[in-house]
């Protein structure tokens, strides 16, 4: 898993972590780490099919030559 997309899914975590203890506590300041937990998911996916399809694609034109 490429760093970016292991950071974004820290972050992720983290955020989803605070958001839980936020709304335990009865505060509605968990809707902000909620919306911070679907950015760094997106992020995530993002960086690691981008890693995906980058690895395929080397591969595929080193398989060529």
């Amino acid at each position: 898993m490429p760093r970016l997309a292991l950071y974004a899914l820290v972050v992720c975590v983290l955020s989803v972590a605070a958001a839980v203890v936020s709304f335990a506590q009865g505060m509605w300041l968990g809707v902000v780490w909620v919306l911070l937990a679907g950015l760094s998911s997106n992020m995530t996916w993002y960086y690691a099919r981008r890693a995906k399809v980058l690895r395929q694609r080397d591969e595929a034109a080193s398989a060529g030559h």
